[in-house]
């Protein structure tokens, strides 16, 4: 494994998102209805209504956002009924918004001792998909549906699962169903705010900020920034980002970026923004595009919103913008009205900026790392589908149609007034000729592969070609590894250095039909991105090793293609 006392970490943009983005694909995959945004502060229904009153009074303060109170509250109830399942599943739902999945974890093991029931099946699951035991999660919600037991939560854990998954239609019915049977639940109503035009969201954000949440700082503060940036929006010109050249396809080279005249760093993409040359760094593991400063002005773009981004590192988020780009050229393909991010200031990223490669969603995104090239080709079409609508994935949903992004024109289709109809969500579709991709978990921009750590499967790895090199948690490297501090070792991002550094003594991984043995790996704590996405990333795949492969990504069916040539590396 390469070694240096500079290892640059970055994963761009990951806390930047709000929880709307983090519960979903993108723009164009749902399509929403003309219902009336649910309401804030509502009286609660479904089971919530048939709990006896301190059950009740916990849980409201559980909604509020007082968590100690809340604990105290259950608590008490558990003081006087030893046995409640209701009383245990409230305190493992709260010590998990607390981000204490440690206590979670204990509370959970003595519930399942003294109180095994439903409710504590159900907030045992939601600890599971914490811990990125997803499939387990999904066992245990699907099993109290099958028992008869009608459970919002058990719904709503369903419909993450089936969304990380790709099978975004089954996800909608069940968080349908949630809802139907309890729209007071705060989690349930932001998720089903995706249905919602942007109107109506405009209006549901106003009314939940407004009044009692259980939401962190951070994610408040995220909630609101989008809620200005949809208001922005709205008054913009510019309509959605949309394709205008003539052509579907496209092959275009990688940019080598140096950290020193003899190490490659990464690889980049040549993208004018509005005529301006410049070099983003391409990363797997980061969300849209994003800017310097310096780039923005040269550019011309005019603020549009507030935004913080954040990153890897220990010093919080970085002031930054939203803006529209009239024109992004990339290759052969040129869009128009896309948003883009900028840092304001002059500093924090080492070269123009930086592009998530999930702005190529729309299509089946070939990264040849060993042939330093990018292609970009129409997915495989569905059976009996429409044509596909593509576009850079830069915006969040942020259309006032019904259309669900339908409407965007097409190198192939000029834009008409008539809007074509829309199929909704739809599951993942395996084609025959992507029968042995490996199926991936993805969370917003971020794509997460099953992983093996030595003998312990289950694990899941970010793949990240911003990041320098793989990195694993502390947590995951002990269970088959000694872990030493390493002071010599510095990981930075856009939110500054990680304090606390580790190396592992050896860890073998096992992706796809792929393995690697890594000596010294470094290691960190990742809760802080884990806590943000809701499960547990264990490590990166980073750049030292994706170098060697050539990638396809297929992300409207979660779908990853890792490819080796033995021949030309040797085993």
């Amino acid at each position: 494994m390469l070694r240096s006392s500079r290892l640059r970490l970055s994963l761009g943009v990951l806390w930047q998102v709000t929880v709307f983005a983090l519960l979903t694909i993108g723009p164009s995959s749902f399509a929403r209805h003309s219902q009336e945004p649910p309401t804030t502060g509502s009286v609660p229904h479904s089971t919530v209504t048939s709990l006896p009153s301190p059950l009740t009074d916990a849980l409201a303060l559980y909604r509020k956002g007082n968590f100690d109170e809340a604990i105290s509250k259950y608590q008490e109830i558990l003081r006087d009924k030893p046995n409640s399942p209701d009383a245990y599943a409230g305190l493992i739902r709260t010590y998990l918004k607390k981000k204490d999945v440690q206590q979670a974890a204990d509370i959970a093991t003595q519930a399942l001792q003294v109180a095994d029931a439903t409710p504590v099946r159900v907030a045992l699951g939601e600890l599971y998909f914490r811990q990125g035991k997803i499939h387990d999660a999904e066992a245990e919600w699907i099993k109290v549906i099958n028992s008869g037991h009608p459970d919002a939560r058990a719904y709503f854990g369903i419909a993450r699962v089936r969304w990380a998954i790709a099978m975004y239609k089954t996800g909608w019915t069940m968080i349908d169903r949630a809802h139907t049977l309890d729209p007071s639940d705060p989690e349930i109503q932001e998720a089903w705010t995706q249905k919602l035009s942007r109107a109506e969201r405009i209006k549901f954000l106003e009314a939940y900020l407004a009044g009692d949440n259980n939401e962190d700082a951070d994610t408040r503060v995220s909630m609101q920034h989008y809620l200005e940036y949809l208001k922005a929006r709205a008054k913009d010109s510019h309509g959605a980002c949309h394709l205008v050249s003539k052509i579907t396809s496209t092959e275009t080279s990688l940019v080598r970026l140096l950290s020193d005249p003899q190490h490659l760093r990464g690889y980049g993409l040549a993208v004018n923004v509005n005529g301006h040359g410049s070099k983003l760094l391409l990363d797997t593991g980061a969300s849209g595009i994003l800017l310097s400063h310096g780039l923005a002005e040269k550019a011309g773009l005019s603020r549009l919103s507030e935004y913080e981004i954040r990153g890897i590192g220990d010093k919080g988020g970085k002031e930054g913008h939203t803006a529209v780009a009239d024109s992004l050229n990339i290759g052969d393909l040129e869009f128009q009205g896309c948003t883009v991010r900028v840092l304001d200031q002059r500093s924090g990223i080492g070269e123009d900026g930086l592009i998530g490669s999930d702005v190529f969603s729309s299509f089946l995104v070939d990264l040849d790392f060993p042939n330093e090239k990018m292609r970009l080709q129409e997915l495989p079409k569905r059976p009996e589908a429409a044509d596909t609508k593509l576009a850079l994935e830069t915006d969040e949903d942020d259309s006032d149609d019904d259309s669900g992004g339908a409407s965007k024109p097409t190198a192939t289709e000029p834009q008409k007034d008539a809007k074509p109809k829309n199929p909704g969500p739809q599951d993942r579709y395996l084609a025959p000729e992507m029968k042995s991709y490996t199926p991936i978990y993805r969370f917003g921009h971020m794509l997460l592969v099953p992983t093996s750590v030595g003998q312990i499967p289950g694990k899941l790895f970010l793949i990240d070609s911003g990041a320098f090199t793989n990195h694993i948690t502390p947590a995951a490297a002990r269970e088959v590894t000694k872990v030493h501090g390493d002071s010599s070792i510095t990981i930075k991002g856009l939110s500054g250095n990680v304090k606390k550094v580790y190396s592992a003594d050896k860890a073998i991984l096992q992706f796809g039909h792929l393995r690697q043995e890594n000596q010294d790996m470094v290691a960190f704590d990742f809760t802080r991105i884990s806590d943000n996405i809701g499960t547990e990333i264990s490590g990166t795949l980073g750049f030292t090793l994706l170098r060697f492969l050539d990638i396809k990504i297929d992300y409207r069916d979660g779908l990853v293609d890792f490819e080796y040539d033995t021949k030309r590396w040797g085993r």
